[in-house]
């Protein structure tokens, strides 16, 4: 199967400068998501995200713990960027998200990082949490086209993102990876600090779909194009699962490849809530994936169809 990252094309054009030059402009009043801080970021103001002028990496390699079809045999280049514009109390990655841990990095050294996972094999450059550096992811690929950059491109996002910047990345992002946390608004509140999290996120699944349709697979398995959703089950019915998997079979397509994740477990402030005090059961996870199927979902993750035969 012949394939080109989007991007690869724009470069050519020129009209991928053009992208990161009007990206580059709204941090000088910042409405790249959904909290609209409106903080000129060029001058050193933080918003909601704490973060400046330049992005901040936590760490970044080959990772072989992502869904497989991003994995394959090379792994997933991921780039964890710190911070987040979502607060949610039980973030796995607590201490990158909340406490940013991480440096700050120049666009050229981001590009020799998307370079140096190329060379080492990757299947693709996976951003992780990258809502609030979209402008220096941008002006860092741009550095790296040039040096040859031929890999697909993952935006592996917590869900909570503004359209406006959404279609800045159109016929540049490859392959869309949201979070579909939750579906209720007080439950987002409570636990992400954003209420209109449940009516932001499909809007930005929806623009996402509409942008690279359902995930493509080359011969070997191995992700080219399209929409991957995950969803972590959450004790007590608190993800509202089955309204979510509706969500997607009924608006955006039964196609859609959805990853049921298991493994929630309590993680940052989450034993100082109750609810959210426990992993969930094998009962919750089955009753999650038999709702994913029943609202006829038909591509799940292998893993989640594994767990279920457990």
């Amino acid at each position: 199967m012949d394939f080109e990252a989007a991007y690869r094309n724009r470069f050519r054009r020129g009209t991928l400068r053009e992208r990161t030059a009007a990206a580059h402009e709204a941090l000088a009043h910042c409405t790249l998501c959904p909290r609209n801080c409106g903080v000129n970021r060029l001058e050193g103001e933080l918003g909601f995200c704490r973060t400046g002028v330049r992005a901040i990496v936590s760490s970044f390699g080959p990772h072989f713990g992502e869904e497989e079809p991003l994995v394959g045999r090379g792994g997933s280049g991921t780039i964890f960027f710190a911070s987040c514009n979502l607060r949610c109390v039980f973030c796995q990655n607590f201490e990158i998200s909340h406490e940013m841990e991480g440096r700050e990095v120049e666009p050229q050294s981001l590009a020799a990082i998307m370079l140096h996972l190329q060379d080492a094999g990757c299947h693709n450059i996976n951003f992780v949490t990258p809502s609030h550096v979209v402008p220096q992811i941008l002006a860092a690929l741009e550095l790296a086209a040039e040096k040859g950059l031929r890999l697909p491109l993952v935006y592996n996002t917590g869900g909570y993102d503004a359209l406006e910047t959404l279609r800045l990345l159109d016929g540049i992002v490859d392959i869309y990876m949201p979070d579909l946390k939750c579906m209720d608004r007080e439950v987002a509140r409570t636990y992400l600090t954003a209420e209109d999290y449940p009516d932001t996120a499909r809007a930005a699944i929806r623009e996402m779909h509409r942008q690279v349709g359902d995930l493509v697979l080359d011969t070997q398995g191995i992700a080219l194009r399209g929409l991957l959703v995950r969803h972590l089950v959450m004790p007590n019915g608190l993800a509202g699962t089955e309204a979510a998997m509706r969500f997607l079979a009924d608006e955006i397509s039964r196609n859609t490849y959805v990853n049921v994740m298991a493994q929630y477990r309590p993680c940052g402030l989450a034993d100082r809530y109750a609810p959210l005090a426990r992993p969930i059961s094998g009962a919750e996870y089955r009753a999650a994936v038999e709702s994913a199927l029943a609202a006829g979902l038909q591509r799940l993750d292998d893993r989640a169809a594994r767990r279920l035969r457990l």
